[in-house]
């Protein structure tokens, strides 16, 4: 598909309501598209919480405009919340997925989920300066900090996809399976892998994983 094919608004990629509408606007702010989409960038990473406790069985958990009001949400929908931000501006994006293992978790996660393989772990795909560039907003710098990692940068030239190490310069993450792009959050793709790996967490989680994460 032609980059422009991805600008149009989705059900979950609602670039079209006005709250995202104006959210994306006024954080964009002027200049070229490059500048304006790093400011995107950085507003979906450390403004937007990352929340994996979320109903990860209910449409809500999947939709932009819905992590943008709650100002939370887990890497599928943070990553949506980037990709419908870029659309409004006129920049073309898509959510991407892939599997990684060693995803940064509290034990609670990992003890409901079962493994340490998350699979469907979200970034957004962004048409920069001719190319494809891949931008993850979904770990806050607060959150990060905890962790012993440094945020997850993106300069809108490179892939910035996950964190790989830890600043001690231990392996932290571990890229295993590439789902590839779509228009549109693949909602019951997801679902349906969920169903089978975490069923678990369809319903949610009880606590606040950013409160949780000093007692990690």
């Amino acid at each position: 598909m032609q980059p422009d094919n991805y600008l149009a608004a989705g059900r979950f990629i609602e670039s079209d309501d006005p709250l995202i509408i104006e959210f994306a606007e006024r954080t964009a702010g002027s200049g070229d598209q490059l500048s304006q989409v790093l400011r995107l960038f950085h507003a979906v990473r450390d403004d937007i919480l990352y929340d994996p406790y979320v109903p990860m069985g209910d449409r809500s958990s999947y939709s932009a405009k819905a992590t943008l009001i709650n100002g939370r949400g887990w890497c599928v929908s943070k990553a949506a919340l980037l990709t419908a931000c870029c659309r409004v501006i006129g920049v073309p994006a898509r959510p991407g997925y892939a599997d990684v293992m060693n995803h940064l978790a509290t034990e609670k996660l990992l003890e409901r989920m079962g493994s340490d393989i998350f699979a469907w772990h979200s970034y957004a795909d962004i048409w920069l300066n001719g190319k494809w560039v891949k931008a993850t907003p979904a770990f806050n710098i607060s959150m990060c900090e905890k962790f012993g990692l440094k945020p997850l940068a993106f300069d809108g030239h490179n892939d910035s996809l996950f964190h790989e190490y830890d600043q001690a310069g231990n392996r932290h993450m571990e890229y295993i399976l590439d789902r590839g792009t779509y228009a549109d959050v693949p909602f019951d793709e997801i679902v349906t892998t969920f169903r089978g790996l975490y069923r678990a967490v369809l319903l949610g989680i009880e606590g606040d994983f950013q409160a949780e994460l000093g007692a990690t």
